[in-house]
This record gives C-alpha cells, structure tokens and sequence, in this order.
C-alpha cells in the first residue's frame, strides 16, 4: 500500500505557493503521492481556484521523490494534443513521477454548459475513450494518425516521448456501479472507484464488487495495475487509522487518497476552511499498516 495526499485546487488551496508548501510537507512526511483535484469553477463553486497544471510544475520543481498529478482531469473538455505536450513535459520536469488521472468530469453546469463544453455523459465517454487513443499515440514518439468521431490526428511525430515506460500510467475515475468507467478503467493503469453517499460497511462491500469486476475484466493481464481508495484518517492514532484501512488494502486497493479538505471537519466548502488542521494532518504522515 502507498499513501497519497489528495487536495482540491480551491479555497485556500488556490493558491499555487500554499500546493507547493503542501507537497514539500507531504514528501518530508514519507507520502508517496501528492494528487490535485482539476475544477474550473464558477457559479456552482463561487471560490478561488488554481490551475492545476501550472501547480503541478512548480510542484514537480520544488520535490524529488513523490508522485504527483491530477484526480482527476475531465479530459473531454481538454484538446488530446495538448495535454500529451503537457503530460510529457511534466514527467521530464518531475523525473518521471507523473500519474494521470482522467474521467468524464461532473455534471455541474458551469464547468461545461456555461461554457460550450459537451454536457451528454454517452458523448463525453466516446470523446474520453478517443482522447486517451490519441495520447498513447502520441506518447510513443512515432508517427501517429487518427480517426474518430470527435478528434483527428495527420502524420503527427511529437517528440520527446516520456520518460516513464511503455508510459504515462493513466488511472480512470468512475462511479460504482456504473460498469462501463470501470471497463475503461481495466484497459488502463489503474482505477479511482468513486461510491456517493456510502459509508461504513457499504462503503468496504462496494469496493470489494468494484474491485472483483476489475479483476474479472483484466483477466490474466499481467501488467501492473493499481486502485485508489480516497478516505479520512486520523493523524494522531495511528492504530486507528491502520484499522481504518486495513480492509481496503485487503480488498485490493494499492493507495490510499487522504482527502484533504474541509468536509473531514464538517465544514462546507464555503466556510472557513480550518487550514491549519489541515496543514497538520499532512505533516502528521500517512497512516501506515
């Protein structure tokens, strides 16, 4: 099992310095992976927000040994092109820690239909599937053509190709028991099963299904393959934050997200965010079996 801290790019974690004090606290701390969630905001979420890309950078600048990226970036609202440029020159700046974390994005009208986005989630699945055809493509610094229904791609050579191999890992996102994410998702590197509104024992046999429909699509696949399990643990017990995630490590999920935002304090998301708790449970390190 390896521990990641997972932040919103919102509130008071928009601001790009705070992410980058947070990563280097995460990394002393003996985290393995530093995760930004990817908003854009507007009217549904009236707060300050940070791109987390151009965070990333400064991020992957300022550490060396922890994992970083994006979960999850709704990748149909982001042209393929260029975030093949921006995922390669990301894992050269960052060494080749670089994590991918792709979805469909939500449904909340100011990410997409305030903005011309595409608000049918069937659409936004084909145009998901083609732009992750297109970065693998893309990532293996050969020629490359597509054709698909949404993209196109003509005699394209981008160079340099990343420096992780075969690539770039991309984990999907989806929402359990929707099985077509998850069908997406064993085709790939690694899965972030969602469960709105479970809890407690629901919660730990939702993911147990999840991950038995994982396996069963994978069959004998015998490349690595990882699955994230975003949950709350207290810093100051670490006997209660193992049993805490003992059952997801023994089910099958090999990383722990520490969600790191104000819900764990009960606090709405446009309330005063207790920040120096929050800051605390990072530099208090991860909850380790």
């Amino acid at each position: 099992m390896r521990y990641a801290i997972d932040v919103p790019n919102m509130g008071p974690f928009g601001n790009p310095r705070l992410l980058v004090d947070l990563a280097r606290d995460a990394e002393q701390a003996g985290w393995d992976g530093f995760f930004v969630w990817d908003h854009l905001g507007g009217r549904e979420w009236n707060l300050p927000m940070v791109d987390p890309w151009v965070a990333l950078a400064a991020i992957a600048a300022h550490t060396s040994r922890i994992r970083l990226g994006t979960m999850v970036t709704p990748l149909p609202r982001r042209r393929p092109w260029k975030v093949a440029r921006e995922t390669v020159t990301l894992d050269h700046l960052s060494g080749g820690r670089l994590i991918l974390g792709v979805g469909l994005g939500s449904g909340r009208a100011s990410e997409w239909a305030d903005l011309g986005e595409e608000t049918d989630f069937r659409r936004r699945g084909a145009m998901l599937d083609e732009a992750l055809a297109i970065l693998a493509g893309l990532w293996s610094a050969q020629p490359f053509s597509f054709r698909g229904e949404h993209y196109t791609v003509e005699r394209a050579h981008f160079l340099p190709g990343p420096l992780q191999r075969p690539r770039i890992p991309v984990w999907v996102a989806g929402y359990w028991p929707n099985k077509a994410p998850f069908r997406r998702g064993a085709r790939w590197d690694g899965m972030f099963p969602l469960f709105p509104d479970a809890e407690g024992e629901a919660l730990r046999t939702m993911f147990r299904e999840a991950v038995a429909f994982l396996r069963a699509q994978r069959g004998e696949n015998p490349a690595p393959f990882d699955i994230l399990h975003r949950g709350v643990t207290p810093g100051d017990d670490p006997a209660r934050a193992a049993e805490l995630v003992a059952p997801y490590a023994e089910a099958g999920a090999t990383w722990w997200a520490e969600a790191i935002h104000p819900q764990r304090f009960g606090v709405g998301w446009d309330g005063v965010w207790p920040l120096d708790a929050l800051r605390e449970r990072v530099r208090q390190g991860p909850p380790r079996l």
